[in-house]
């Protein structure tokens, strides 16, 4: 009822109130460029013969008003990257083409670039990636938009004290992901008035309807439940898109969500409301729509120019540059996770530009020393995991230097939003704390076991897995300083101290603490399963035996050439021993470094269901323990 209320208001807008929109907005000019994004997206998915013009266009009159209109996006149009534009996140990102055709129309690029569209040396990808410098995000892989946009409206909001807006445009039919609720929940928490969604309610998925369809009463109920200020418009009325812009510029103290219903393959011939047109070009029907859409062209159109933005005087700009943390102090034994605390702080220290996120596990992951040191910098995102990822690389792509921590096993739940973070070029850290079997009584659901494996996997990756609090609190420094995702494993229980407070480490290097020129077997691991491989070290050597101890301290990069010297000094064998399960950890990492040196490697780790029991018990258990990797070594 609410919505038949708002609509029949919309529709009746009064005479003047249109005529004083279509005074200070050129409407012809507006829709004119509607359609000529509509004629590019077609030639363009049609010149490469794959795409979604009927998904770019039933979004055409949105861009059109963001675009080019002020009520719309705020920016510098041959400068896409000043930090004082607005915002605008493509969540929607098979629609590619239909923003492409944006900056073409704004003149940042010609028709014939976009001719290259899918081509493979050409940046107009078939979702958008930060290749082109008005892209932050990599999106497609649906219902992450809007979580990136967070990050980048709290940034914006409160890391910066900029007045931009953000602006993220969703398909309904990724409204289906938790993630879009996970961000919209932060944001409403937050009050993040300077973030707008707006979701294009076009009906269909790819497959077929979506769960709603047009009944946008229901998106109304969702997005208003979780704070929103939420308009509802007619997404291709050009008045109810600017009158709906404006109203969302005056919100304050709420997130706005702007329901556009449209129509998908709008003003494309035959394909209109169709099902099973999502994902194909045009075809035969490319010359038949273009000349259709060419008819609809306003002779009388004037050239429209975008509003551009104004910065604040006070307005922060983020310019990390390299730390030097002090020289730390560790008495006694020290859970990596407490000296990773320590070595965050000190961090802060060094630069107003290190921020902090957790997922409501502050105080096991130890994050809250920094909260307590510097609360302005700390953003807690509660147990959403994914949005967590997605701000932290939102406030990453503003300049900052953002520290994420959970659970290790926790992270796996939001492995999509660390993939597109790889695939986002983006600059953040994720501390995974509680990992493996040595956590004990909790049981398997909390053991991360594979996190190793996951984000070894990804592009560009870094992979630290500290074993003392020195080696923890040099991995922090380490990840600051380096550009780009890194991951820093740490553990629960307190371990002794391995190093000094001046030694040093690298990313990529390997560390050999115990050799003999007898050694008869190198034995690679980290944290709490390199002590253990320490003891069997001691052990060992009181009947005769002498095993060299390698801790690996960088899984990704690994120090090939660091393994294979030892190992070819130690019969060119190697054992791995790891908290970690067996497949796409340690060993696998080991293994894939030395295949081609005709190296042999056996390894220890988790295999099954893990189950609950005292840390000692379980790495015993497993075969982790000092006593098993002796036995493994004397097999061998």
């Amino acid at each position: 009822m609410a919505l038949r209320c708002f609509v029949s208001q919309l529709q009746q807008l009064s005479a003047a109130r249109r005529s004083a929109i279509s005074l200070s907005h050129p409407l012809p000019s507006l829709s004119h460029i509607a359609t000529r994004l509509r004629m590019l997206s077609v030639s363009s998915t049609s010149a490469a013969g794959s795409g979604h013009p009927s998904s770019c266009a039933s979004i055409a009159e949105l861009l059109a008003v963001l675009f080019f209109d002020p009520s719309g996006l705020h920016y510098h149009p041959q400068d896409p990257q000043n930090p004082s534009n607005d915002k605008f996140i493509l969540s929607k990102g098979h629609a590619a083409p239909a923003l492409y055709a944006a900056w073409t129309l704004n003149g940042l690029y010609s028709e014939q670039q976009l001719g290259q569209l899918r081509k493979l040396h050409s940046d107009f990808e078939g979702h958008p990636t930060p290749r082109l410098p008005f892209v932050d995000v990599a999106t497609g892989s649906l219902g992450q938009g809007v979580n990136a946009a967070c990050g980048l409206a709290y940034s914006l909001k409160y890391l910066e004290r900029r007045t931009g807006k953000v602006f993220v445009l969703m398909g309904d039919g990724e409204c289906g992901e938790g993630s879009v609720w996970e961000g919209l929940n932060f944001a409403s928490i937050n009050g993040l008035d300077n973030l707008i969604s707006i979701v294009d309610v076009n009906r269909l998925g790819q497959s077929g309807p979506t769960p709603f369809g047009h009944t946008l009463e229901e998106y109304e109920t969702r997005t208003r439940a979780f704070g929103c200020h939420t308009i509802v418009i007619d997404g291709h009325d050009i008045a109810h898109i600017i009158s709906a812009l404006e109203e969302a510029r005056t919100v304050q103290g709420k997130p706005v969500c702007i329901l556009a219903k449209t129509v998908k393959g709008k003003g494309l011939v035959g394909v209109e409301d169709r099902e099973d047109w999502h994902g194909k070009p045009m075809g035969e029907l490319t010359e038949k729509t273009l000349n259709h859409l060419k008819s609809l062209l306003s002779s009388t159109a004037k050239v429209a120019i975008p509003q551009a933005p104004t910065s604040p005087e006070d307005a922060i700009h983020p310019t990390f540059a390299p730390i030097t943390l002090p020289t730390p102090h560790f008495a006694g034994q020290t859970a990596t996770r407490a000296a990773y605390g320590q070595a965050l702080v000190a961090a802060g220290h060094q630069s107003p530009y290190i921020i902090a996120l957790d997922g409501d596990t502050r105080n096991s992951t130890m994050s809250h020393s920094f909260l307590k040191a510097f609360p302005e910098r700390f953003i807690e995102c509660y147990i959403a995991e994914q949005n967590m990822v997605g701000v932290a690389l939102g406030v990453a792509k503003r300049g900052f230097v953002p520290f994420a921590s959970t659970f290790g096993a926790f992270f796996t739940r939001a492995f999509d939003h660390i993939r597109m973070a790889a695939l986002s070029l983006g600059n953040v850290k994720l501390i995974g704390s509680h990992s493996g079997v040595s956590i004990g009584e909790d049981g398997g659901s909390q053991m991360g076991l594979e996190d190793l494996a996951m984000l070894r996997a990804l592009p560009h990756s870094v992979v630290l897995y500290p074993s003392d609090a020195y080696s923890t609190y040099r991995a922090v420094e380490l990840a600051a300083n380096h550009s780009g995702l890194c991951y820093i494993r740490t553990s629960r229980p307190a371990a002794p101290l391995l190093y000094s407070p001046v030694d040093s480490f690298q990313i990529g290097s390997c560390k050999v603490l115990r050799r003999s020129a007898s050694d008869c077997i190198t034995v690679a691991s980290a944290g709490v399963t390199l002590i253990e491989a320490l003891k069997a070290y001691t052990l060992l050597q009181e009947i005769g035996l002498n095993i060299r101890i390698i801790d690996l301290f960088s899984i990704k990069p690994i120090d090939a050439a660091g393994l294979i010297a030892n190992a070819k000094e130690t019969k060119s064998l190697i054992l791995t021993v790891e908290d970690h399960s067996i497949e796409g950890g340690i060993r696998d990492a080991v293994c894939s470094a030395v295949s081609e040196a005709g190296i042999r490697v056996w390894g220890l780790g988790v295999s099954g269901v893990p189950h609950s029991g005292r840390g000692e018990e379980l790495l015993d258990l497993y075969g982790l323990s000092a006593r098993r990797i002796v036995e493994k070594i004397r097999s061998l």
